[in-house]
């Protein structure tokens, strides 16, 4: 079976913890424990991964060099893939001996017409207060937004189309590699009239992107792993216990945190809607009894 792994930011950095490589590196070989080490000794599988905090963390670290201009986003999205894939593939290495892993820097073609670059509304990097906020917002011209009771950079988020390393990575899975690609939802460019590629200033989020990852390499399922049990019907959930089993149809009824837990809702339906399979979302600890239907909630078409 063929798997594709989506990685939540919560995988690699929990909130409240340090930007620090040694965190990131023990969350990391958690997750390649828990969740991708035991799923690929008997599976396909393909990972990608958020790079939220990690992305915002460079821009601020090329910012603060104030005699060059800050790099901008594609090229910080390449150097995140580049980073959190080493990591990964550590963990990897360390897990399951013998096995060969890469890491693909992916591009990820979006629309130059896309609505979302006259509207910022992705928050990245660090959480802030609102002096911070309004100083960053003023130094670097970052229009911020509120993200709980804190603020964070926001940056336009367009639609991922096309997934363009698509031929090396299915080169790559049937060659019986692991691959890790498409890492905060791929480094975003667009195509030019003269056939050019050029780099936007934006980041696609990584979920609606692992949801065409997963239907462009022909995933047999697609699992969203974060840090909750599963989908609640109402958020915070109290007493009440996570969907096990649910529809297409019954998800679309319903409304989601538009910032955590709705773009896996929706990505999680296209991919069934296109495919008829079926995807799950839950607790990356839970990883093995998600894809056996025995945790998480499943998502299917009926």
């Amino acid at each position: 079976m063929r798997v594709v792994l989506a990685l939540g930011g919560n995988a690699l950095l929990r909130r409240g913890q340090a930007l620090e490589a040694s965190v990131q590196q023990r969350n990391v070989g958690a997750a390649v424990a828990a969740a991708v080490a035991p799923i690929a000794r008997l599976h396909e599988v393909v990972i990608t991964h958020g790079n939220g905090p990690q992305i915002g963390l460079l821009a601020l670290q090329a910012a603060a060099y104030r005699t060059i201009r800050p790099f901008p986003l594609d090229v910080l999205g390449a150097e995140s893939q580049g980073m959190i894939g080493y990591l990964l593939e550590a963990a990897i290495a360390e897990a399951l001996p013998g096995r060969d892993v890469a890491t693909l820097l992916t591009q990820v073609e979006v629309d130059p017409a896309d609505p979302a670059f006259t509207r910022p509304s992705k928050p990245i990097g660090p959480l802030y207060g609102e002096a911070d906020a309004r100083r960053l917002e003023e130094m670097f011209a970052w229009p911020m937004m509120r993200d709980g009771g804190a603020w964070r950079r926001a940056v336009p988020s367009p639609e991922p189309k096309r997934v363009r390393e698509l031929a090396t990575i299915k080169l790559l899975v049937e060659a019986g590699v692991i691959v890790v690609c498409a890492g905060g939802g791929g480094i975003p460019v667009v195509a030019t009239a003269d056939h050019r590629i050029r780099g936007v200033e934006a980041v696609i989020d990584k979920d609606l992107a692992a949801s065409l990852l997963a239907r462009s390499v022909d995933a047999d399922t697609l699992l969203f792993l974060t840090d909750v049990p599963g989908v609640f019907a109402q958020w915070p959930p109290g007493e009440t216990e996570p969907l096990r089993r649910t529809s297409v149809a019954e998800l679309r009824r319903q409304r989601f945190a538009p910032g955590t837990m709705g773009p896996k809702v929706e990505a999680a339906c296209r991919f069934v809607e296109a495919t008829g399979r079926t995807a799950a979302i839950g607790a990356v600890e839970d990883a093995v009894a998600i894809l056996e239907g025995r945790s998480g909630t499943i998502v299917s078409a009926s």
